[in-house]
């Protein structure tokens, strides 16, 4: 899941940051609402992060402009306002949740994995590409008796993979999907998690399903 995250305290963005792509989750994090309003307009987000208060436009402004451009995905509200008129006020502006500073981690979660099932994006708790199924909130991979944890890395990319079963996927389009705003991949970044997944596939049996388009990409085909 891609998350655009908007907050311009770095004692708390670093944090929030942290644990949001420890689970798995592919995250732009910001410092300012100017830069967030470019994003939106750029990509698609499957969940969205405001803080109320920040630099150059306030989060209200952004629920406001996101919903009337007409797109659906769910925002959550962080501020350190918490009277039931101000809760109001975001809730009107397009918020579909509201969490009171200071952020409990694990409460954060558990609002991202309740937020999530309600984006237009969302097509349920597993994906399963023929007898391979991978749990989102675990991280975990399945095949048969056979399953295995994967690290968040690896987990983003195989996610991406069967969510495109027997597509080629481009080295554009992985880097594209995969790398977090700001981010500048080294030239063999792609090949290397390519290899790091298949290593890991190989414990039960499916790393040749991954296959190398020779000049193009990859595509995930099931033998």
């Amino acid at each position: 899941m891609r998350i655009l995250l908007v907050e311009d305290d770095p004692n708390q963005i670093e944090p929030l940051h942290e644990a949001l792509s420890r689970s798995g989750h592919i995250v732009d994090a910001v410092e300012d609402g100017v830069t967030a309003r470019w994003l939106i307009g750029e990509k698609e987000y499957d969940l969205l992060i405001f803080d109320w208060m920040l630099p150059g436009e306030d989060g209200i402004s952004l629920c406001q402009h996101y919903r009337a451009g007409g797109k659906a995905s769910p925002i959550l509200m962080l501020t350190a306002k918490d009277t039931i008129a101000d809760k109001i006020i975001g809730l009107d502006a397009g918020a579909d949740d509201y969490l009171v500073k200071p952020v409990d981690i694990e409460e954060l979660l558990a609002r991202v994995r309740a937020l999530r099932r309600r984006s237009p994006l969302w097509r349920g708790d597993m994906l399963t590409v023929g007898d391979l199924s991978l749990h989102l909130d675990t991280m975990r991979v399945k095949r048969e008796n056979d399953s295995l944890k994967l690290a968040s890395r690896d987990f983003q990319l195989l996610e991406y993979l069967m969510r495109h079963p027997h597509q080629i996927l481009t080295h554009g389009q992985i880097e594209q999907a995969l790398w977090e705003w700001g981010e500048e991949p080294e030239s063999n970044a792609i090949a290397t998690r390519i290899k790091r997944l298949r290593r890991r596939l190989r414990e039960i049996g499916v790393e040749s399903w991954i296959e190398t388009v020779y000049g193009t990409g990859y595509r995930l085909e099931p033998s």
